[in-house]
């Protein structure tokens, strides 16, 4: 039995990896991936570079990792949102809301980060592109078990209509559109998708 106060070896290395990629997400968010420095993300998570490298391959390793990180609290938090959906149509409308709330904020600005990145970087691309897949399949599952009647192919099609608008709607924000303006077509979108999921 580890003595009170005393940390195990395991959860000395949790903790180490998990200041890393909280500090990763920081500079992602504060600074942007160019100015992303695993010097930085070091100081930042008071660890040393030598000990970063004994938990992340490289830097494209790190950034991946701590968008999985954030990908896996916030797919957490959607789980548990929508335990509290409605029933049938009115669902739609919330369920809209939860997955623009998930795929916006500092979820949105790290991974926008890395995306954009990731198309002239071959390693952070090869490293984000399951991270990627992989939120999409876990948040496709939770909208499946609030939506059992709605036959599949139509849900997934409203599911991935809704996901790239809401990234539509998060780089809209990054670059400064009008709030109101996004809120409309969110609005708007809400509209459809529940004549969609009618049937209409």
């Amino acid at each position: 039995m580890t003595a009170r106060g005393h940390r195990t070896q395991a959860e000395r290395r949790e903790q180490t990896r998990t200041a890393l990629l909280d500090a990763t997400i920081e500079c992602l968010v504060e600074l942007g991936y160019a100015r992303t420095s695993m010097h930085e993300i070091c100081a930042r998570a008071g660890v040393s570079k030598g000990a970063a490298q004994h938990h992340f391959a490289d830097k494209a390793d790190l950034m991946a990792t701590a968008v999985a990180h954030l990908t896996s609290r916030r797919t957490a938090a959607l789980a548990e949102s929508f335990t509290d959906l409605p029933s049938g149509e009115e669902a739609i409308p919330a369920a809209i809301d939860l997955l623009w709330a998930g795929y916006s904020g500092t979820l949105a600005t790290a991974a926008t980060e890395l995306w954009i990145a990731a198309r002239t970087d071959p390693a952070l691309r090869a490293a984000i592109r399951p991270v990627d897949r992989a939120l999409g399949r876990e948040t496709l599952t939770l909208v499946r078990n609030f939506a059992p009647d709605l036959p599949r192919e139509r849900l997934e099609t409203l599911f991935w209509l809704t996901v790239n608008f809401t990234r539509g709607l998060a780089l809209d924000a990054e670059l400064g559109g009008a709030p109101a303006r996004r809120k409309q077509l969110l609005e708007e979108w809400k509209r459809l998708a529940v004549s969609a999921y009618r049937g209409g």
